[in-house]
């Protein structure tokens, strides 16, 4: 470590597996590499330095070659603790087409087509909203049938591609200035032309008429709020704040395109290096990686380096200190903090539905922290297809890949307790054999009689100590209470607390998941049962007509030729399809 030069340049952290999981720069490299490693960190650092096995540098000439190099190695490598954007698509346009009913449409292609392209929108539904405002405003063609056929667009007065009255082409040239006029700010006209058209038709006694008027009015005045002037100079622009909280960074820009606040980015990830560093990484790969459209202005806090950005950034680069634009970075500051805010009040609502009942629950029964709850449930129909499930909760949280299925293998007849005890025989037998991680809680989906066989098993034949609570429903089958404690006792659960809820989170997800295990089984073995005793045709072959035809109602209407087409031999599908035929026929 004392070997690290005290240079700008790049590190590299591998894990033991020699994958590289981060790419920094520092001005320093002794300093910023050996502060890993010395002195507290919070979580996420510390799941950082956790996997670091390895670590290579990059000396530079200077900190803006440092930068450089480090967005080129995080474009290349794309380490997931790094910032790794996903936005990668290209940003719409509206566009008038080149034809001789000319037709107004979103793309986010602009090609060398003859077309009129306006934009680009950084936000879809901004483009949507324009359009449909255009295309009431204007009659181009909206739709595909040939000029002697009408369309409803028609008979409403908003597409004249029909009839004899259609318009020149210098018709379509003025509406293709006037759209043009409209998309840079410069409406009066449009709003001075429609107010006269309602008083007209007011005047006449033609409500309807105006009402409609009066509604496109109020669509320019929305539309005019959502994408308010911010600038008299109709400059396209782009505006960069952040904010930073508790090892997080939140970045928004404002996109502002011809004088107007059209649409915002919001990022929050976790930082590792000074917040002015990472937010420079962060310029660099929104425009650099995610190619987002560079405007004529770019503007960002005074505390960044601008020769950085002006490396990294082709454009105009702006600090302002006050003004116009000054309120514009602080407005980006201040939407910065409050979703950093936002976020961190969500964290703290999971964690109290999530850890914070876990740590309630451990409270309650006077245990450790049940970090890890396994639960398990029976289902069966008078003893058919008998099957059990368990699922796994790990810090309040539902963890799939934990789950499993158990088939009752030794039980005969509708015999919950018989069954239960088999399947914890099965799962903790074999966590004792080979040394498999312990819940800290077992959650029997029961009264007394389930969680007393399940003490004879995990206590009395294994010989562990795992905590048991059985979680009994109520007449209508919802969680009503909780039992724990030699003797069982009820322990008290607010209705309304986190714990409870996490309790019946649980309960009603192995219940799901062992009916919907016990269903499966069940359709299968109806399926199978239905075909026995036809020559030719064994387990392979009946899982073959399962997988093509799903269900037994979907075999029994189909020919002999798809049966034969589901993977079985001519004369088999057609024994197949006699028996069936028979058994309808009954």
């Amino acid at each position: 470590m004392e070997l690290l030069p005290d240079s700008p340049g790049c590190y590299i952290h591998k894990n033991k597996f020699g994958k590289i999981i981060y790419v920094g720069k520092a001005k320093n490299l002794r300093n910023r590499v050996r502060s890993y490693f010395r002195g507290s960190h919070d979580t996420k650092t510390e799941a950082l330095v956790a996997e670091i096995d390895d670590f290579e540098f990059i000396v530079t000439e200077s900190n803006i070659e440092a930068l450089l190099l480090e967005i080129n190695l995080i474009q290349e490598n794309k380490p997931r603790y790094n910032i790794m954007l996903k936005d990668d698509k290209s940003y719409p346009f509206i566009k008038i087409s080149n034809e001789r009913h000319p037709r107004l449409l979103i793309t986010r292609q602009v090609k060398k087509d003859g077309g009129r392209y306006f934009g680009p929108y950084p936000d879809v539904n901004a483009a949507n909203q324009t359009l449909k405002l255009l295309n009431r405003l204007f009659p181009f063609r909206k739709c595909k049938l040939p000029e002697n056929k009408y369309c409803l667009y028609y008979h409403l007065g908003q597409c004249l591609a029909h009839g004899e009255q259609m318009p020149s082409r210098a018709d379509y040239a003025r509406m293709t200035e006037e759209v043009a006029q409209f998309l840079t700010g410069h409406d009066d006209k449009i709003i001075d032309d429609l107010k006269r058209k309602m008083q007209t038709a007011a005047t006449e006694m033609e409500f309807e008429k105006a009402a409609e008027y009066r509604d496109l009015l109020q669509s320019i005045a929305t539309l005019r709020t959502k994408q308010r002037v911010m600038a008299k100079d109709l400059q396209d622009r782009d505006v960069f704040g952040y904010y930073v909280d508790r090892g997080w960074m939140c970045v928004q820009v404002f996109f502002v395109r011809q004088g107007k606040l059209i649409e915002r980015n919001v990022q929050l990830f976790p930082y590792y290096n000074e917040a002015e560093d990472d937010f420079l990484t962060f310029i660099g790969q929104f425009y650099r990686e995610q190619q987002h459209i560079i405007p004529n202005e770019v503007l960002i806090p005074k505390d960044i380096d601008k020769e950085s950005v002006e490396y990294l950034v082709d454009t105009k680069i702006l600090q302002p200190q006050r003004g116009e634009k000054k309120q514009l970075i602080n407005l980006a500051i201040k939407n910065a903090r409050v979703s950093l805010e936002q976020k961190f009040s969500l964290v703290e609502k999971d964690y109290q539905r999530t850890q914070g009942a876990v740590n309630n629950i451990g409270k309650l029964l006077g245990i450790s922290t049940p970090r890890r709850i396994e639960a398990f449930d029976n289902s069966n129909i008078q003893g058919t297809s008998p099957v059990a499930a368990m699922v796994v909760f790990e810090n309040g949280q539902a963890n799939k890949k934990e789950y499993r299925k158990y088939k009752i293998k030794t039980v005969v007849g509708p015999d919950d307790y018989a069954s239960m005890r088999e399947i914890l025989r099965r799962r903790y037998g074999r966590v004792k054999r080979e040394g498999l991680p312990q819940p800290d809680l077992i959650v029997i989906d029961g009264g007394q009689g389930q969680v007393s066989s399940a003490r004879q098993v995990i206590v009395d034949e294994l010989g562990l100590s795992i905590p048991i609570a059985g979680l009994q429903k109520n007449e209508k089958h919802q969680t009503h209470e909780l039992l724990f404690g030699e003797p069982l006792q009820v322990i008290p659960l607010e209705r309304q607390s986190q714990e409870f809820f996490l309790l019946q989170r649980i309960q009603d997800e192995v219940h799901r998941f062992a009916i919907t295990f016990h269903r499966q089984l069940r359709s299968k073995n109806s399926f199978s049962s239905k075909l026995d005793d036809i020559q030719g045709l064994g387990p392979k072959r009946k899982q073959s007509l399962l997988k093509h035809f799903k269900s037994m109602s979907a075999l029994q209407e189909a020919s002999i030729q798809e049966i034969a087409e589901a993977g079985v031999p001519y004369k088999v599908a057609e024994a197949v399809h006699q028996k069936l035929t028979k058994e309808k026929e009954h």
